[in-house]
């Protein structure tokens, strides 16, 4: 049976080097293991490993693993840094890389293409430079350098994005204020700073309306959709005591939460299907976050065989096969 990864992650070397030159708050700090990370300030962000910056490595990786194909993305804190031509450097330096890799292993890999999002403009061409090369989809963080997504200067991009129907993966990065709100530790900034992040993204998203004003694209919310399906409840009662005039979407909250996708990056099968019985089969596709220190290739596996065969079919491959037009 096919298996299709939609959530895992890769870097370049240059594309760290120019991090580590023009980054700005970005900066590298040496863990007590030993192992160096990626910073924002003193909040932790990524931790890179060996099959970040090797192409090889993870064919071999999904190899063992059983996997056909990865739709691979560049993770945080991807190009929003360094001001609009170091930006637009960077996401090229990926894109390309992408391209490439694409080009190396035609059946195995696919991509999400990375944008300048605080540069509309720039952003726009570089997704038509992408698409022309062969992404799949767009990467774009939860937060664009503390932005909402629905701010209205990224909307000449959605505009593009949703005109060619794409598939948009949206992946947390460290939330605004993770500093005032003492996440700084324990990596609480990825263990509920990240679920935060996707989790106020997506909501802003289905309130604000922007499902109804781009009706077309795809929108993968990351790591089982944060908090999003456990919330339901409350979308529900606030929708119901919202006052008239100041609703701005068109259904109802579950309808959004039906509308879009979700990886099953949950940890633990019980949230995986907690998850299903909320947004329905179709709409769940696998996930590894394969090769972060924190990935669950493993689990991946193990929670979808868990679950009745057909919805383990849709799951692994069929739902991506049909999204991605694989």
């Amino acid at each position: 049976m096919t298996v299709i990864d939609v959530h895992t992650h890769m870097f370049t070397t240059k594309w760290l080097e120019l991090l580590k030159k023009e980054g700005g708050q970005y900066n590298i700090q040496t863990r007590p293991d030993g192992q160096k990370e990626i910073f924002r300030g003193n909040t932790p962000v990524v931790l890179p490993q060996k099959g970040h910056f090797d192409w090889d490595l993870r064919i071999a990786h999904m190899d063992q693993a059983g996997i056909d194909i990865s739709v691979c993305s560049l993770t945080c804190p991807n190009v929003y840094w360094g001001g609009e031509d170091v930006s637009v450097q960077a996401a090229r330096e990926a894109n390309d890389n992408f391209a490439q890799a694409q080009a190396q292993y035609p059946d195995r890999i696919r991509w999400f293409t990375s944008l300048p999002w605080e540069y509309p403009q720039r952003a726009v061409e570089e997704l038509e430079s992408s698409c022309t090369k062969g992404a799949a989809g767009v990467m774009v963080l939860a937060n664009v350098a503390g932005r909402s997504l629905t701010d209205p200067m990224f909307a000449p991009i959605w505009a593009e994005i949703d005109r060619r129907a794409l598939p948009v993966l949206v992946h947390p990065t460290d939330p605004p204020g993770v500093d005032s709100m003492d996440m700084t530790k324990f990596d609480l900034s990825w263990s509920v700073g990240f679920m935060f992040d996707t989790t106020l993204a997506i909501t802003r998203m289905i309130f604000e309306g922007f499902f109804d004003q781009y009706p077309n694209m795809k929108v993968i919310a990351s790591h089982g959709g944060g908090t999003l399906p456990y919330l339901v409840g409350r979308f529900e009662k606030g929708d119901e005591v919202e006052l008239a005039s100041r609703r701005q979407m068109k259904r109802q909250p579950t309808d959004y939460l039906r509308h879009i996708y979700y990886d099953s990056i949950t940890y633990d099968v019980r949230s995986l299907q907690y998850l299903i019985s909320i947004v329905g089969e179709d709409h769940v596709m696998l996930g590894t976050d394969w090769p972060h220190w924190v990935h669950d290739t493993k689990g991946a596996f193990a929670n979808t065989a868990q679950l009745p065969q057909g919805q383990m079919k849709k799951v692994r491959a069929g739902n991506a096969a049909a999204v991605f037009g694989l």
